[in-house]
C-alpha cells in the first residue's frame, strides 16, 4: 500500500532543485543587498546638532562636524560625551537598518531569523 502524501509536499528531485534554486537566488540577493547596505550614507546629530556624524553601512565613519560654540577647553569631558555620542547613535541606526533589510529579504525564503 502506497501512502498519499498532500498536493505540493514531497515531489522528488524537481521540488529539491527549486528549492536549491530558490536558495542560490536569496544567496545572490543577500549579497547585492549587503553591498547596497554597506555604500549607504547616514546622517546622525547628537546634542541637539551640536556635533553632526557622517557614516557608511558598513560602518566606516565618514567625517564629523563640531560646531565651534560648544568647543570649550575647560570642558573636554562634554565634547568626548558627545561625540561618543554621536558614533553610538551612527552604529545603531546603521545596524537596525541592515537587520531590518536583510530580515525583509529572509522572510521571503518563508524563514524568519535566518540572518
Amino acid at each position: 500500500m502506497k501512502a498519499k502524501l498532500p498536493k505540493g509536499v514531497g515531489g522528488g528531485p524537481q521540488n529539491m532543485n527549486a528549492m536549491i534554486r530558490q536558495a542560490q537566488k536569496l544567496q545572490e540577493d543577500m549579497a547585492a543587498l549587503e553591498a547596497e547596505l554597506n555604500e549607504r550614507e547616514y546622517d546622525v546629530a547628537a546634542g541637539g546638532g551640536a556635533v553632526k556624524l557622517k557614516i557608511k553601512g558598513d560602518l566606516k565613519v565618514l567625517g564629523i562636524e563640531i560646531a565651534p560654540e560648544i568647543v570649550d577647553p575647560d570642558d573636554i569631558e562634554t565634547l568626548t560625551d558627545l561625540i561618543t555620542a554621536a558614533v553610538n547613535e551612527g552604529i545603531g541606526k546603521v545596524t537596525k537598518t541592515n537587520e531590518e533589510e536583510k530580515e525583509k529579504l529572509s522572510s521571503q525564503l518563508g524563514i524568519p531569523g535566518v540572518f
